[in-house]
């Protein structure tokens, strides 16, 4: 886009045109992003991001129906990112909530997106924040952010979440069990949806026990709307209580941890003819970064990825790699909680730091490391967009 394109985009975003946000959305959604997102971070903040989340079953589209006609009902504008499964043959959504929560189509103050996860781990589709970016700039007063059907380890909604809802149901006793050393301990509003099953109560007292106090237990049926005004009520709540809204997690990371391995090659489709066709793996997402004039495939690998990286340019760096050395391990990113202290501390010990920070694929921001200062590898310090 040109300056004036990206500067009316932008606008339009700004003003809540529905179809510039659907237009940016499917942009992102497809790893396409510019200076138009840029524009629109300088205008967050203000949105609530509340999380819902729960094992698969527990009624979490219902309940976030729900919720939605709830927070209408009080005057509030709310946009909703449903997360669902892959289709293995699309690699889009699979569910599709925006079909399950039709009524509220023709509602100016809803706006609607189901996004696939594409392989991510954590509950989240790999696009999840630059959504909340786009939805926050929009001016939306709320942002509900439902995840996948989630286990114990799962707990990414609370790096993007202000609120976090935990939903569960009776009859998931095992689940509950393996859920309590993860994301249980991260919930701000724990929820006994179909409260009107045989065992709900004693699921009530249970958890109710686990969490001694400190947050609210409470009991729904979403199906008939019951208990859904109480819920919102708890989250307002909590809301209130705070001083700063931030993500539960943010922070949360002390230790380094290895992000992604980057691969330089003469072309993605070629390389992936092994890593997916051949090894199985899956693709997460695939994105253009123009200012480094490179294509990239993203791969998740346990709780690590692959970057394959393909040079769109005969001039830039991928390019002059692979030209010099061939095709191979082009560097290694870690995680890191706060960029700009490790920034800062590298360049107080003398490290050759070979830009300052900036933002690069998947909307992380992140800095490269000469292999002079690392012992012989090209290391990239990321700090994901929370």
């Amino acid at each position: 886009m040109s300056a004036p394109e990206v500067e009316n985009f932008a606008a339009s975003i700004l003003a809540r045109d529905r179809r510039a946000i659907a237009r940016a959305a499917t942009l992102l959604e497809n790893g396409h992003s510019g200076a138009w997102l840029q524009e629109l971070e300088g205008h967050t903040g203000r949105a609530r991001i509340v999380g819902l989340t729960g094992p698969p079953g527990a009624g979490k589209s219902t309940f976030n129906d729900q919720l939605v006609r709830e927070i209408r009902h009080r005057g509030l504008s709310v946009a909703v990112i449903a997360v669902d499964p892959s289709s293995h043959q699309s690699g889009g959504a699979v569910l599709g909530d925006r079909i399950r929560m039709a009524r509220h189509s023709g509602d100016e103050g809803v706006f609607i997106r189901s996004m696939a996860t594409r392989g991510a781990m954590g509950g989240l589709a790999p696009t999840s924040q630059r959504l909340l970016t786009l939805f926050d700039a929009a001016g939306f007063d709320v942002i509900l952010l439902e995840t996948v059907g989630v286990g114990q380890d799962e707990i990414e909604v609370a790096r993007h979440a202000h609120c976090v809802v935990l939903l569960l149901v009776p009859g998931q006793g095992d689940e509950v069990q393996a859920l309590k050393s993860g994301i249980m301990e991260i919930a701000d509003v724990y929820v006994i949806n179909k409260a009107d099953h045989v065992a709900a109560e004693k699921l009530f007292q249970e958890i109710s026990a686990e969490v001694e106090g400190r947050a609210p237990v409470l009991k729904t049926v979403a199906l008939h709307g019951q208990g859904v005004p109480e819920v919102w009520e708890h989250v307002e709540k909590f809301f209130a209580l705070q001083s700063q809204w931030r993500p539960k997690l943010s922070g949360f990371q002390t230790h380094f941890a290895i992000d992604h391995l980057g691969i330089a090659v003469e072309s993605i489709e070629a390389a992936l003819g092994f890593y997916k066709d051949s090894l199985g793996m899956e693709v997460a997402q695939r994105e253009t970064v123009e200012h480094e004039r490179v294509h990239t495939a993203m791969l998740p690998a346990g709780e690590s990825r692959l970057e394959l990286l393909e040079a769109t340019d005969a001039e830039s760096t991928i390019a002059k790699f692979v030209a010099k050395r061939g095709a191979g391990l082009h560097h290694i990113a870690l995680r890191v909680p706060d960029l700009a202290a490790a920034a800062e501390k590298l360049k107080r010990h003398g490290a050759r730091l070979l830009n300052e920070p900036r933002r690069g694929a998947g909307g992380h921001r992140y800095i490269f490391i000469h292999p002079a200062s690392t012992g012989g590898v090209l290391l990239e310090l990321i700090e994901e967009q929370f």
